[in-house]
């Protein structure tokens, strides 16, 4: 085992190179953890082990390329010499904005491939490596904290496929925290709301002009414009690494934890008002109660 690792509790984070899964990467070494970050280009690599130093050790790979993440959990193996991984991080994930009916089929199916298949063989990869297998290794069993969001709770218009990702990693995650209850893995679910980070940027510059000639047009481009302008005024990324700090080091972690700018209004209170009333009113908000009875009287709204 190298002299860096020796000493120090191990993590694996996904998504290590932006957002989240950096400030994470930051939050950790901090904390005293070594930590194996997974990239996809070898200039994210390069600048984080200009960055972090001798605490970091990239990994690369995509969450869609098997072999690379199966060589990935080799190469970790190796600098562990038997001894057990603390944790893993599945933080990685992107979003395909859009409504379903006109969303690109490729575009759900890279969809639920990245935020949820990809997630699932991670996990199968590195579970070995967190005590849930027969092969004896050295130190307490790790645990798994996937990076779920309030999409998985509440779905919201034209996120649909994101929507569908989450709920369904959420559903992997329960099912998954009690079978490796046979092993002591525990599985944590983080529920992140509106996070600040790059990716409202990016949702910037997304071209929503491929659905300007649906009924949708205006409301996606509201919902875009909402969209950027709140999640840069939303809590910091490092809020969401502490909460992963606590998960990882804490004796008996919630198996749930939300980070929201305001836990009523943005996390409880969605999933308890009736479902015909959560539509009524995103309906209002989108203008849709009046582009129906446009359509219908065949009049303009």
């Amino acid at each position: 085992m190298t002299a860096a690792i020796i000493d120090k509790k191990v993590v694996v984070v996904t998504g290590a190179s932006t957002g989240i899964g950096l400030a994470c990467v930051e939050t950790l070494i901090a904390a005293g953890f070594f930590v194996f970050g997974s990239v996809r280009r070898a200039e994210d690599a390069t600048r984080l082990h200009e960055k972090f130093g001798d605490d970091f050790t990239a990994l690369l790979f995509d969450v869609v390329d098997d072999t690379a993440i199966d060589a990935a959990a080799q190469n970790v193996a190796a600098r562990l010499q038997g001894h057990m991984l603390a944790g893993l991080v599945n933080n990685a994930g992107v979003a395909f904005p859009g409504p379903l009916l006109h969303l690109p089929i490729e575009d759900f199916r890279r969809q639920i491939a990245i935020n949820l298949t990809g997630q699932l063989k991670v996990i199968q990869a590195f579970a070995p490596l967190l005590g849930a297998s027969d092969e004896k290794r050295t130190g307490a069993p790790g645990r798994i904290i996937n990076m779920s969001s309030v999409a998985g709770r509440f779905a919201k218009p034209f996120m649909g496929a994101y929507n569908a990702s989450k709920f369904g990693l959420e559903g992997l995650s329960d099912a998954l925290r009690r079978e490796l209850i046979v092993y002591g893995v525990d599985v944590v679910i983080i529920e992140p709301g509106m996070i600040a980070t790059p990716i409202w940027d990016k949702l910037d510059t997304v071209d929503m002009s491929p659905f300007d000639g649906t009924i949708y047009a205006a409301a996606v481009r509201r919902v875009q414009e909402w969209a950027v302008k709140h999640g840069r005024e939303a809590p910091p990324a490092a809020q969401v690494a502490e909460v992963v700090r606590h998960a990882l080091v804490t004796d008996r972690p919630p198996a749930r934890i939300a980070v929201v700018k305001n836990w009523l209004t943005d996390y409880a209170l969605p999933p308890l008002l009736p479902t015909r009333l959560s539509d009524w009113l995103v309906a209002r908000w989108l203008g849709f109660d009046k582009l129906r009875v446009a359509r219908l009287t065949k009049t303009k709204p």
